[in-house]
């Protein structure tokens, strides 16, 4: 009997998942162990190994398609053996949607016989240079149900335009090939110089002609002018993208946020960071930063709290979220019940989770559950920036690059290696001084060095 193969529920708080790739086509042999297809949740991206040996017998799920987690997505068996009669699963639409690419709505096909001249239109300006056309907002019609004769529409295949921009003078508001060639005169379609090629790649990839634009002064059009097109068309956003979109979006939009800033002196601690390196003992800046703000947030429990507005919910525990730059979008890895690590774990502990999410092996536990977050923009080169409140926190702490600064120390000026630390506070939860004394606190123990000498004794 043919074994049903399972979208997989990677983590206690997902719920669903699309397959981003399958490795196997309908009817290869797998082995037990082969990746079979990865999948993405709105956390990670995942492979997914196949549990026996066999034959892949049906593919239910197509690549891009959003289930939910346990949906049966394909078939493994013997070869030839019967495939049980299952309903598709239920689509999930995206969180946020996608505005779909501009494109041609008229096929690329054989060659047609058309006229050796687009006849000009009466109120055709034959000196004007043709402008490309903006693609309309919402097109009113679709390809579909699109009312268009034959030799209209064979007309504006060979052109390579959309036909849907076009006003039919037929019977019910039909395309009719008069109407395609009025509108390629009212455009000077018949002066423009499309390369071959162009004309070829503009088919294949359903771009208007009209919509394209000469790179030169002339009205010549190019291969490279449709790959600069092709370049500008909007592309959907990947699954993770479009819920950072949709949850920050909605964090600005409903939480209140205010702002403290504080300079902090990082001059004494840097240079006992590389005593410390020097003697074998590795520790990144952000790791003293994560252990001063561990520290603070159990002075301050109010801080590690969220609202949702109407009632507050403290947490006992500091679940520490380190944000990570990734190519497709910022995630946060989380360290779990930081308090009740040293400074060594906890720096360990967080590189593991930082090089498993730029490898992409993170599970969606491994990036839940965070009760406040840590934005270290340092390395690159900031003077000062704010972050946005990840939603079911209270605050997150900004963290901008180390740079000589002027200051004046006993009336004199002198050159310190001086930190900003902005903090983004929920005004629902924390008000203007606890915010201020929250990041003064931080501040206070980055600048203690005795502090750091005894965590690291």
């Amino acid at each position: 009997m043919a074994t049903p193969i399972i979208m997989p529920k990677f983590g206690q708080m997902t719920e669903e998942g699309s397959i981003v790739e399958w490795f196997k086509r309908e009817g290869d042999m797998v082995a037990k162990g082969d990746v079979l297809f990865t999948i993405e949740t709105d956390k990670s991206t995942m492979d997914v190994e196949c549990f026996e040996a066999g034959t892949l017998l049906k593919i239910l799920v197509q690549p891009g398609v959003n289930v939910p987690v346990q949906s049966v997505v394909g078939f493994l068996g013997q070869h030839g053996e019967a495939i049980p009669d299952v309903a598709a699963p239920t689509v999930v639409p995206p969180p946020v949607p996608a505005a779909p690419a501009p494109s041609v709505a008229i096929q690329a096909s054989q060659p047609v016989a058309v006229p050796a001249g687009v006849p000009a239109s009466p109120a055709a300006d034959t000196n004007a240079k043709p402008a490309p056309v903006s693609p309309p907002p919402a097109p009113a019609a679709t390809q579909s149900f699109l009312k268009i004769s034959p030799r209209a529409a064979a007309l504006a295949r060979d052109c390579v335009i959309d036909p849907s921009r076009i006003t039919g003078s037929g019977p019910g508001g039909r395309i009719l090939e008069k109407d395609v060639q009025t509108y390629l005169a009212g455009r000077g379609y018949d002066r423009l110089r499309i390369s071959p090629t162009a004309k070829t790649l503009a088919a294949k990839e359903k771009i208007d002609i009209l919509t394209v634009e000469s790179s030169g002064d002339s009205d010549r059009i190019m291969v490279e002018d449709i790959r600069r097109a092709l370049a500008e068309r909007s592309k959907p956003m990947s699954r993770m993208r479009q819920v950072i979109a949709q949850r920050l979006a909605q964090s600005f939009r409903e939480i209140p946020h205010f702002y403290v800033t504080v300079a902090v002196d990082m001059t004494d601690l840097i240079a006992y960071r590389g005593h410390l390196k020097a003697a074998g003992a590795t520790y990144t800046v952000t790791d003293f930063i994560a252990e001063a703000v561990v520290l603070t947030l159990q002075e301050f429990p109010d801080v590690n709290s969220s609202t949702d507005g109407k009632a507050v919910s403290w947490r006992s525990h500091v679940n520490l979220g380190i944000a990570v730059s990734l190519e497709q979008g910022l995630v946060v890895p989380v360290i779990q019940r930081a308090e009740q690590l040293s400074l060594r774990a906890l720096a360990q502990r967080s590189r593991e989770l930082a090089e498993k999410a730029r490898a992409g092996k993170s599970t969606p536990d491994e990036l839940s559950g965070s009760t406040f977050t840590i934005s270290n923009m340092g390395m690159l080169d900031v003077e000062n920036f704010s972050a946005i409140i990840n939603p079911g926190e209270s605050a997150i702490l900004a963290v901008s690059s180390t740079l000589p600064t002027p200051v004046v120390r006993d009336g004199k000026v002198v050159v310190r290696q001086v930190m900003k630390l902005t903090l983004s506070c929920d005004h629902r939860v924390v008000d203007g001084a606890l915010g201020a004394r929250f990041v003064n606190a931080i501040k206070q123990k980055l600048e203690d060095l005795g502090l750091w000498k005894f965590l690291t004794a």
